[in-house]
């Protein structure tokens, strides 16, 4: 047993005359419930006002240990991947990880289940994050999965009631607190930074989209992760590294990112043409000195391409510019994580996807500069049949 001095949360107003924000403390323990629940797994499942101390120094102690639960380790994965299928608005996927929640046996068929989620989440996904209350999303999942065989485990039961008294506790502050809006940046750090298998996985399932790259979700989530604590850079971008430069068979995410970076090699050279630099220059540009020397030229077509062409390639650079701005502005960035992407010369793995980048980056420059000429043939032979009737 230890004393420990400091004011009940329920007491709120003793705790503002000491200069303490209440708001700051509840926050505290989101944060505490969300590492206990999903990383530790073991969790304390009563954090009621009375369980929850804010001492003089403005920390967050947490009383009265006789109420505490396990989370299995596959529940823990299954949770944040549930978040992931949401934010996916794939329904087919949630009512899978059910099995995973143990919620159902894997002996019920699910899919009479993917109508009534996507009739209830479509319509609470209209609101951004910021705008989620807890209980009411609770309160309507509760409603959908009364109507089928559910088995709510105790585990689960006690994690809803531990985040719903404290977004109680923070709703009798403030009545616009929303519980939610403080655990996605938790989410998004653990999606962002988690070297697990499982983690690496979901985090792809979120950003490529049907084989599509979705820099939105990147954006958002390294805003939010941003909010994080826990947040470090360099734990960002070393697992994805290892992801993409790993070459095996195996790896079904390098053609996709090796398809992507021709995508934004080609908007970010682009996009300074675009904006009227039209010198461009190696030393202005390396990804122009990655192209072969003949291919250059062909940067500073005379033709504008059209005004949707131009639009696409200035939302996409826009995009990558943005993200490579949060990134590199974030706590823990170092620049020299970006190595391995530097041996392209030395390492013959690394050499062979650096290869194919430029490869394909010259393809596509190629391939316009033929779409250009044949522009050009066919706007000379209409001007000769004009002239010729």
């Amino acid at each position: 047993m230890e004393w420990v001095e400091g004011t009940k949360l329920s007491e709120q107003e003793s705790i503002a005359a000491q200069g303490l924000d209440i708001l700051q403390l509840v926050d505290v323990g989101i944060q505490c419930s969300l590492r206990q629940l999903l990383e530790h797994g073991f969790f304390h499942a009563d954090p009621h006002p009375g369980n929850l101390l804010a001492t003089p120094d403005g920390r967050l102690a947490f009383l009265d240990f006789g109420m505490m639960s396990d989370t299995p380790v596959t529940a823990r994965y299954a949770i944040i991947n549930h978040v992931v299928h949401l934010v996916n608005r794939d329904y087919d996927a949630m009512a899978r990880d059910y099995y995973a929640l143990e919620f159902l046996d894997e002996s019920v068929d699910v899919r009479p289940i993917v109508p009534a989620l996507a009739e209830f989440f479509d319509d609470v996904l209209e609101a951004s994050v910021s705008d989620l209350n807890f209980q009411t999303i609770t309160n309507g999942l509760g409603a959908v999965l009364y109507q089928y065989p559910f088995n709510v485990p105790a585990y689960y039961a006690l994690i809803l009631r531990s985040l719903t008294v404290l977004e109680g506790l923070a709703l009798y502050t403030d009545s616009e607190f929303k519980v939610l809006a403080k655990a996605y940046p938790y989410f998004a750090r653990r999606l962002l930074t988690d070297p697990s298998l499982q983690l690496r996985d979901a985090l792809v399932e979120l950003l490529f989209v049907n084989g599509q790259f979705r820099w939105q979700r990147l954006e958002n989530l390294l805003k939010e992760g941003g909010k994080n604590d826990q947040f470090n850079a360099k734990d960002v971008i070393q697992p994805v590294l290892d992801l993409v430069l790993e070459d095996t068979e195996e790896n079904t995410l390098r053609p996709l990112v090796e398809a992507e970076t021709i995508r934004v090699a080609e908007a970010l050279l682009l996009g300074q043409l675009i904006e009227g630099r039209n010198n461009l220059t190696t030393d202005s540009n390396p990804l122009l000195a990655a192209l072969p020397a003949p291919l250059r030229s062909q940067i500073n077509l005379s033709s504008p391409m059209s005004e949707e062409e131009e639009k696409a390639i200035m939302e996409l650079r826009g995009q990558v510019l943005r993200v490579w701005t949060l990134l590199s502005s974030s706590k823990g960035f170092d620049p020299s994580v970006l190595e391995p992407l530097l041996q392209i010369v030395q390492d013959s793995k690394v050499q062979r996807f650096g290869e194919r980048i430029a490869g394909g980056v010259a393809s596509k420059f190629t391939a316009r500069a033929v779409r250009e000429v044949l522009r050009q043939t066919a706007g000379s032979t209409t001007g000769s049949s004009k002239r010729a009737v």
